[in-house]
């Protein structure tokens, strides 16, 4: 993004989901709910390709409220890990799971992992 309005309006959408989530993964782990999000984290992981991109709320059995690497830096998906991840599958295809017709635009398929 090189427009400067554009980029400010980006990097509050960014802020206030990164707060979300937050939220979320803070309540799932204060009501024991470590195990199935876990089991969710590792199945996203087994879609996005070789890479750990995803953390689950626990980590040998602390806290893991804010996933970040080594760097505390956020982890990022390319558009087509975000595909593998709703379209069930880690092969290029351009269908399936939560979208068992695909998506609309010129971003519709799914990164080969």
């Amino acid at each position: 993004i090189t427009n400067k309005t554009y980029l400010e309006a980006a990097a509050g959408i960014l802020a206030v989901e990164a707060y979300h989530a937050g939220i979320i993964r803070t309540s799932l782990f204060a009501k024991g709910l470590a195990a199935p999000t876990n089991a969710i984290s590792n199945a996203r992981d087994s879609l996005d390709g070789s890479t750990d991109l995803d953390q689950g709320i626990t980590i040998s059995g602390g806290a893991n409220l804010v996933p970040t690497d080594a760097n505390g830096i956020a982890f990022s998906r390319t558009t087509g890990q975000v595909l593998n991840i709703v379209y069930l599958n880690n092969k290029a295809v351009t269908k399936g799971g939560f979208y068992p017709n695909g998506v609309n635009g010129g971003i519709n398929t799914s990164g080969a992992n």
